[in-house]
């Protein structure tokens, strides 16, 4: 049965705006979107005049399924402490797709989200990206890994310091990510021993068929970050990157994404003294490929659209702001192909809204998920 939402006002997410045509849907996918698209008889008809439509929405950087909500952070499988290098672990053999916290996703029209490890490890370990419906992680996997999470400052000081145990300073930290980069490059080049988890999972890193996805918040840290991976050749994402306004040239020179936030919260240590709201205007200035996150459970999943609506309030294009929690994200997970966007061939995950995304009082009405109507507002 086919499903076609009309007299659609779309968002597309890269094609710009259609601002009266039809959604066509078709097996799970966009079959068809315009103006003037043919309906044949068997389809199903959603008249959504007055609505707006925009793709399922995108966190890339979230703990959704590790550090469950409603169950204490004795129930956290988010960090695997005690050896600062471990890029064998996988997000995806830890997450729980009972969290009641992907209804909470779905309801508010997240459709897709990047499951991180934890950042107590300067090596952290493979995070996964999957939808946010489904009875097993198999049924809502969409790509894993997505990069290889790294962490900079004072979370692996912290751990391995309290630990009386290297890594103690920054000096530590950088040293220990080149050993293990050392040591990948001459696994990958002469492999002819017993297999080794740990280098195999580096191997894609040095190869460039995933990038380093860096915890870094100061900005001395998003630089070492970026030095780390110009020495190496290896590709880089900065997350959080709450300094990373201060050294927009230079992220924008060596054209390192950065997935910014979460801003919705007080500065909680020393670290993100230096937020400053018109971060994200300033990094999409920069020509900086940038995309929002809630850091989930940090702020929880369901706000994604109200940080994209506060930096609307600083600036950012309402255009530009849908881009950083759609089609960025998906570009940065390598998941594009897919999701992020309302396009022929792709996923068919859309949002229908009772108005602009990003002004008060919008309300998320219907939200469907490869081609099915999985939530929908009681009238």
């Amino acid at each position: 049965m086919r499903l076609a939402l009309t007299e659609a006002y779309m968002m597309t997410g890269t094609k710009g705006v259609i601002k009266k045509g039809t959604l066509l849907i078709n097996d799970g996918l966009i079959e068809a979107i315009g103006a003037n698209v043919k309906l044949p008889k068997d389809t199903e008809v959603w008249n959504v005049k007055g609505k707006v439509l925009i793709p399922g929405m995108i966190d890339a950087h979230t703990h959704l399924g590790l550090r469950q909500d409603g169950v204490g952070a004795d129930q956290s499988d988010e960090d695997e402490i005690g050896d600062p290098v471990v890029p064998h672990i996988r997000a995806l053999d830890a997450i729980n797709p009972e969290d009641i916290a992907f209804r909470d996703a779905l309801m508010s029209g997240v459709t897709s989200v990047g499951i991180m490890p934890g950042s107590y490890n300067v090596i952290c370990g493979q995070p996964a990206a999957i939808k946010v419906i489904g009875g097993t992680v198999e049924q809502m996997l969409v790509r894993s890994p997505v990069g290889m999470k790294v962490s900079f400052g004072e979370r692996p000081k912290s751990v391995y310091g309290g630990l009386k145990k290297s890594p103690m300073t920054r000096m530590g930290i950088a040293a220990i990510l080149r050993e293990a980069l050392v040591r990948a490059h001459n696994y990958a080049a002469n492999n002819k021993g017993p297999r080794d988890l740990r280098q195999e999972a580096l191997i894609p890193v040095v190869k460039r068929q995933i990038p380093l996805r860096a915890h870094a918040h100061r900005s001395d840290d998003i630089m070492t970050a970026v030095r780390i991976a110009k020495e190496f050749k290896v590709d880089l994402v900065i997350e959080h990157g709450t300094d990373g306004y201060k050294v927009a040239a230079e992220l924008s020179e060596a054209k390192v994404p950065v997935v910014h936030g979460p801003w919705l919260k007080v500065r909680g240590n020393l670290e993100q003294s230096g937020r400053n709201v018109e971060a994200p205007r300033i990094l999409m200035e920069s020509n900086i490929l940038t995309a929002f996150s809630t850091d989930h459970p940090v702020i929880p999943i369901q706000n994604l659209r109200l940080l994209a609506t506060t930096a609307v309030e600083q600036g950012v294009s309402p255009e530009a702001a849908l881009k950083a929690i759609t089609i960025h994200p998906a570009q940065i997970m390598g998941i594009h192909d897919r999701v992020g966007s309302l396009e022929k061939g792709k996923d068919a995950d859309v949002v229908v809204l009772s108005g602009a995304p990003f002004e008060a009082g919008t309300k998320v009405e219907a939200v469907i998920v490869d081609g099915k109507a999985s939530w929908k507002r009681k009238v």
